[in-house]
């Protein structure tokens, strides 16, 4: 049977459906800044690692993106969503825990990869389980985060395996781009917004039935591409 060497997880989005705390969270930044949220801006913070989501917030209010209100603006960030990570259930998306377990059964190995940072993570982790994974690596422990391809080059380091024998899960456009940049195989599920079609992208509208054979389908043709 046709089986992926590996499956890079990204956590926001495609296992966890946390966008929406993270919305409510720079929607409410914003408006401490004196600004308002617009879909545009929204749009655009999806998928992006914390100093890189912090500029496009500033940018797209029109604010001066000082180092120092830049450090405030994401220690708001932090503690709103440690608070709302920590009162509350982060809501699993759909399929995820049975594509979890189903790959875990199969002894495939799974790695987290995500553009939050490690302090927050954790609290993901706490919901997903880490026995799941053989590692995770998260964006303030690399040079750049998604949409560069650190990421997943670290997770595939780290699995002892190249990159483009291992399967990534994505809900986002930069997300997409960052294992494309790796050239990692890649199975886009979109949760927030639509993510555009390019060549090599599969598409799925949810994590719901998933098997080890698709994802190794999905591996194989991007290894004879």
């Amino acid at each position: 049977m046709t089986r992926p060497d590996a499956v890079l997880w990204d956590m926001d989005g495609t296992l966890l459906d946390s966008e929406k705390l993270w919305d409510l969270a720079v929607r409410e930044l914003a408006a401490e800044l004196g600004g308002e949220m617009t879909d545009g801006i929204r749009h655009a913070l999806i998928g992006a690692s914390g100093p890189n989501a912090m500029r496009i917030l500033f940018n797209g209010l029109g604010l001066d993106p000082t180092p120092a209100a830049l450090a405030e603006a994401g220690g708001f960030i932090e503690h709103r969503i440690t608070d709302l990570f920590t009162t509350g259930v982060i809501p699993w998306r759909p399929g995820a825990q049975d594509a979890l377990a189903m790959l875990l059964a199969a002894d495939i190995p799974m790695a987290l990869v995500t553009n939050t940072k490690r302090s927050l993570a954790e609290f993901g982790l706490d919901t997903l389980g880490r026995h799941h994974f053989r590692t995770s690596v998260c964006a303030d422990e690399v040079p750049q985060g998604k949409p560069a391809p650190d990421l997943y080059h670290r997770a595939a380091e780290l699995l002892g395996l190249s990159p483009n024998r291992c399967v990534v899960i994505e809900d986002s456009h930069t997300g997409a781009q960052a294992a494309e940049a790796a050239d990692c195989a890649l199975l886009v599920v979109p949760c927030e917004i639509p993510v555009p079609d390019a060549p090599g992208r599969i598409f799925r509208d949810s994590l719901i039935g998933l098997t080890s054979a698709e994802l190794g389908g999905i591996a194989a043709a991007h290894r004879v591409r």
